[in-house]
């Protein structure tokens, strides 16, 4: 694969919240599990774990305890947010959560107990440590989002599972053993929409060569200006419907 090749896969992954029925076979699922495995880790620690979740009862109490919680809890705080961003976030019960009918969750943890394979200046780093056990686990995620796109599936990126509601309720329905960490949950299947262009800072504002101050980055009414326009494009994209003929 060339670098276009590789960069056309980047620019095709979205995060897809409308999905249709078509089944998702075992082998596409391994597929985008083993680009996974061969994600970067910190000192090849390798701390991932992949509970594959096909059985719907499994599946509909998940999104139940992602909705309840984005319900209650994320409504109410999204009420205090400054006047300057304008809009909130539309909450509704159900809202972007469209992803019941993709057909497979993969739900990626990580093993605190490789930590002990780290070297001794980073084991007793307490934030070094966690943050090179968490960007570890980031990369075996986005390794599974780009693996997905590659094969022409959607996948949604449910973060929710680390809120200590959730995460107690999902161990609770999954057994999971206290020494694993959620990270967070792929939703994946066929897509029921089309993606569209995405809103991008141009390069020439964030590239700097050598040395940077203070008149080179952007100003807080820049950005300010920027977390707008993009919060509007994030809004505008959660609540796209499926397109007719794909659900």
């Amino acid at each position: 694969m060339g670098y276009e090749d590789l960069v056309e896969v980047f620019k095709k992954r979205r995060s897809i919240r409308r999905f249709s029925t078509e089944p998702v076979s075992d082998e596409i699922v391994n597929k985008v599990i083993e680009a996974a495995r061969w994600a970067p880790s910190g000192f090849n620690t390798q701390p991932w774990e992949f509970v594959v979740i096909r059985k719907e009862a499994l599946k509909e109490q998940i999104y139940q305890f992602v909705t309840e919680y984005r319900s209650s809890h994320y409504g109410e705080m999204e009420k205090n947010r400054e006047p300057w961003q304008k809009a909130r976030f539309p909450i509704r019960r159900g809202g972007d959560l469209d992803w019941r009918t993709a057909p497979v969750y993969i739900l990626l943890m990580g093993d605190s107990r490789v930590k002990a394979g780290l070297p001794m200046t980073v084991r007793y780093h307490v934030h070094k440590c966690q943050s090179i056990y968490t960007s570890s686990l980031a990369n075996a995620f986005l390794y599974m989002l780009l693996a997905a796109t590659s094969l022409g599936l959607a996948g949604q990126w449910v973060s929710a599972v680390q809120v200590p509601l959730v995460n107690s309720r999902i161990r609770h329905l999954l057994g999971i053993p206290e020494t694993f960490d959620l990270y967070d949950l792929l939703v994946l299947g066929y897509p029921a929409m089309k993606t569209r262009g995405k809103f991008l800072r141009p390069r020439e504002n964030m590239v700097h060569y050598d040395a940077c101050g203070p008149e080179d980055f952007r100003t807080d009414e820049e950005v300010r200006d920027f977390i707008r326009r993009t919060r509007a494009w994030a809004m505008a994209t959660i609540n796209r419907k499926a397109d007719k003929g794909m659900s």
